[in-house]
């Protein structure tokens, strides 16, 4: 999670240490470039040229992104497009390949979700996708669990018992869901003139004014934002009660998490006094 080391839908998708095996490189037509190994928007990968391979936790999620992003367009957002090897497979023994788009992981909150909002305009279209079909991971759980469609046991000292106090606050809500990206938070990098760039495409089934409400949660507890954020969006529907689930899901996921800690909660706290302030 960004307070954590790792973000939750990055805990086990970097391969610590991992070797770019020979085979990979020439099934993305880089065989001749020398790799070098980079941290790019916070995990590892491998700069060959133009283009960047990394390892994937989850192949048939990784196909799904790639497959998605190939054809998208969003005004006024560059998307890191993503590379087929030789026989067409956007996944190679568990690598996957995209074109480097340059930018840094920068505190422009506000832009982070306008970022956002523009991508949930381009795949309001998108169908839900199968990969979602019975999936068990913390962030599904965590989402669940925010929405009130799943009862979770949570360890009291690492967000559990704040999570039950708050839970007692959520009302009904009635948003459309479609495909976001839950993770935005660090998922979002800009280049020296401030233009946004996307490097991955992580699918959730969650009305998009949610997706908004966890880049605020995240950057209010671990980014050192300003209060005025969240008013700043307040115009966005069912704000209070997406804040709420945001605070929910992270909270959640940080209960659950095995580097949550008493220490690392600090930052949702604050979150949560904020959000609950206006509810």
């Amino acid at each position: 999670m960004p307070g954590v080391t790792v973000a939750p839908a990055r805990a086990s998708a970097d391969k610590a240490g991992a070797v770019l095996p020979p085979h990979v490189r020439t099934a993305f037509g880089v065989k001749d470039l020398e790799p070098r190994p980079v941290v790019w928007a916070g995990r590892r990968a491998w700069h060959c040229g133009d283009v960047l391979i990394r390892p994937v936790s989850d192949n048939a999620v990784a196909a799904w992104s790639a497959g998605v992003l190939d054809g998208l367009e969003v005004p006024g957002l560059r998307l890191a497009r993503p590379v087929r090897s030789s026989d067409g497979r956007w996944i190679v023994a568990g690598w996957a390949a995209g074109r480097f788009v340059p930018g840094a992981l920068e505190p422009r909150y506000d832009a982070v979700v306008e970022a956002g909002m523009r991508l949930h305009a381009a795949t309001a279209h998108v169908e839900r996708p199968r990969v979602l079909d019975d999936r068990d991971d913390l962030l599904t759980r965590s989402a669940a669990a925010a929405f009130g469609e799943r009862r979770l046991a949570l360890e009291p000292a690492k967000g559990g018992d704040l999570y039950g106090q708050l839970a007692a606050y959520r009302t009904p809500v009635r948003l459309p869901a479609q495909v976001v990206h839950p993770e935005l938070f660090g998922a979002v990098l800009f280049d020296d003139e401030g233009v946004p760039a996307l490097v991955d495409l992580v699918p959730c089934w969650r009305p998009k004014e949610w997706a908004a409400a966890v880049v605020v949660v995240d950057a209010l507890a671990w980014g050192g934002a300003d209060e005025g954020l969240i008013q700043r969006w307040s115009h966005l529907d069912e704000w209070p009660q997406m804040l709420l689930r945001a605070v929910l899901h992270r909270l959640a996921l940080h209960a659950q998490h095995p580097e949550g800690s008493a220490l690392t909660l600090a930052g949702l706290e604050r979150a949560a006094g904020l959000v609950s302030a206006g509810l």
